[in-house]
């Protein structure tokens, strides 16, 4: 080999050190840089299950790799910094696959974004790589240090790398790279690769049945909801103080459909559905086959049913079986502060106020931060003349934030009270 060819060939080697040397450098400011987005982003991003954060800034070994693959040339010709796009990295670790897109919405929004990758997504379900989205983000000027070192200017086009995965993708993520990047192996051997698809495989299905499990949940919530309000605005119709009823409201709210049928869930959901629509002669008849059925031997479980089946006698004025069924959810649940309330509710239409006391009393035992408790308590000791008693549990309720014209009804009426004593 010609003298001349081997001075080419040195010429062409990047030189490790002083590559090293310049990072090093710049690590400091990238970790500032790190720190500020993803401060603003635990600070922006919103969901129902707030993720968890992890970020890194690239290590020295894997730049220096990463640079000899991608821009061997321009790390021997030039002095400054090789910027990469994953120098700086972020990851948003999501509890359910819905949160990936309200991550990637919600980022757009406060960053500007250079681009978005599905990683995996153009594999078969052969193949075990796990799909990641990894979204890259102009670095604003905010986020960047106030001041420089003199020997340090940043990139035009500097970005950070933020990666938004699943708790379950990121679990396989982390083992892949150990098993299989980390090493550089690949596997030939055919059992070994269809057992790493079949674990890729059952972790992608795990996410999706979480998924479905959350939706699921969210449809029984909003109905459970939709239920809640409407026995507590057909007993503002129905209870009275000193004779005055309160005015009507408006009652529009939103349907939806049932999910599916054949587990006690569903039913559930499908009597909680019927029972929203109006049609409370078919919701007590599947609230009656859940509870005959005797599916568990959980007794909270009989006592959630019970407590809705009771809602539906109530909306009925089938106050008698209302009443037995609260009664008896209380039974099966001696924590259940509501089913105690709603005793104390059906009490107070049928005017038994010494009663509703008790069972007010009970609830707020349990949970003593309830402003309607308070308030329809105050409404019995009201009716039984110990004003004092009413108008502390008034101010209670006012303390807790209840709005209500019946509350602020009671508290005029009160005040005229005391008025007269004086």
């Amino acid at each position: 080999m010609s003298e001349n060819i081997t001075d080419n060939l040195y010429k062409k080697i990047p030189a490790k050190n002083k590559i090293r040397e310049i990072y090093s450098r710049y690590t400091p400011v990238f970790q500032t840089i790190m720190e500020n987005i993803k401060e603003r982003l635990q600070e922006k991003i919103k969901l129902t299950s707030q993720p968890t954060y992890k970020s890194r800034i690239k290590s020295f070994n894997s730049y220096y790799k990463k640079v000899l693959r991608q821009h061997p040339e321009e790390a021997v010709a030039s002095e400054k910094l090789v910027c990469l796009t994953d120098m700086m990295g972020i990851r948003i670790i999501c509890t359910f696959l819905e949160d990936i897109t309200d991550v990637q919405e919600q980022i757009k929004s406060m960053f500007q974004v250079r681009e978005v990758e599905i990683k995996g997504a153009s594999q078969s379900y052969k193949e075990f790589g796990y799909e990641s989205v990894h979204v890259l983000v102009s670095v604003p000027d905010d986020c960047k240090p106030n001041s420089l070192p003199d020997d340090i200017l940043l990139p035009e086009e500097l970005v950070c790398e933020i990666q938004i995965r699943t708790i379950l993708q990121d679990a396989w993520a982390e083992v892949e790279h150990e098993l299989i990047y980390k090493t550089e192996f690949t596997p030939f051997d055919m059992p070994l690769k269809r057992k790493l698809a079949s674990m890729n495989a059952s972790l992608s299905l795990a996410d999706i049945i979480f998924q479905e499990i959350r939706d699921y949940q969210k449809k029984l919530q909003n109905e459970m909801i939709q239920r809640r309000q409407s026995f507590y605005e057909k007993a503002d119709d129905l209870i009275t103080v000193d004779g005055e009823k309160p005015s009507e409201k408006e009652k529009n709210l939103e349907r939806i459909n049932p999910y599916v049928r054949g587990t006690i869930d569903d039913m559930l959901l499908q009597a909680i559905h019927a029972h929203n629509s109006g049609d409370l002669k078919n919701a007590i008849i599947i609230y009656t086959q859940i509870i005959d059925s005797k599916p568990t031997p959980n007794n909270i479980v009989l006592s959630v049913i019970l407590k809705h089946r009771g809602m539906a006698y109530f909306a009925q004025n089938d106050f008698e079986n209302a009443l037995l069924d609260f009664k008896q959810s209380f039974e099966f649940d001696e924590k259940s502060f509501r089913s105690a309330y709603y005793v104390g509710i059906v009490l107070s239409i049928k005017k038994d106020y010494n009663g509703a006391v008790k069972w007010f009393t009970t609830s707020l035992e349990i949970n003593g931060i309830q402003s309607h408790a308070f308030y329809r308590r105050a409404v019995s000791y009201f009716e039984l003349g110990e004003f004092e008693k009413a108008m502390n549990d008034a101010v209670a309720a006012e303390k807790l934030g209840l709005e209500d014209p019946g509350l602020d009804s009671l508290h005029s009426k009160l005040i005229e009270k005391f008025d007269m004593k004086m």
